[in-house]
Parts: C-alpha cells; sequence; structure tokens
C-alpha cells in the first residue's frame, strides 16, 4: 500500500520550486520538479509529525501563558 501524502498537491506546487531555488543556490545542486516534490514528501513523511507535534506544544505554551495572564486580571477585578 501506497503511503500517503503529507503535502497537499497545491503545497508541493508552490514548495517545490521554492526548494529546487535554495538547492541550487546553496549547494549548487539542480532537481527537476517532481525531484523536489518526491524530495518534499519524503521529508514530510519522515519529519513532519515530530515538526507539528512541537507546534502544538508552542501553541499550548502560549495559551497557557495568556490564560495566566487573564486569570490575573480577572483577580485583579476581583479585589
Amino acid at each position: 500500500m501506497a503511503s500517503p501524502h503529507f503535502l497537499s498537491d497545491a503545497q508541493l506546487q508552490q514548495l517545490a520550486p521554492q526548494l529546487q531555488h535554495y538547492l541550487s543556490e546553496q549547494l549548487g545542486v539542480d532537481i527537476g520538479n517532481f525531484d523536489a516534490r518526491f524530495l518534499l514528501d519524503f521529508i514530510a513523511e519522515r519529519v513532519g509529525s515530530e515538526i507539528y507535534n512541537k507546534a502544538l506544544q508552542d501553541a499550548q505554551t502560549a495559551l497557557a501563558a495568556r490564560m495566566e495572564s487573564l486569570q490575573a486580571a480577572i483577580w485583579e477585578l476581583e479585589r
């Protein structure tokens, strides 16, 4: 069974030229659009869940800080 694509076709279409440009400019490696899309899918499959989980942790931390700030404001109003 083939593995699911982690990025949509629209995302791959947008990101592939950026990856091609980066590889060409930074590493002197020229790859085609198909190869860039394949590489992006591979990277997303391998590290996508770790990046997603880190983003969720960051969002949870930011939300907790905001909730603490709101709670402090409510306590201040209760005095």
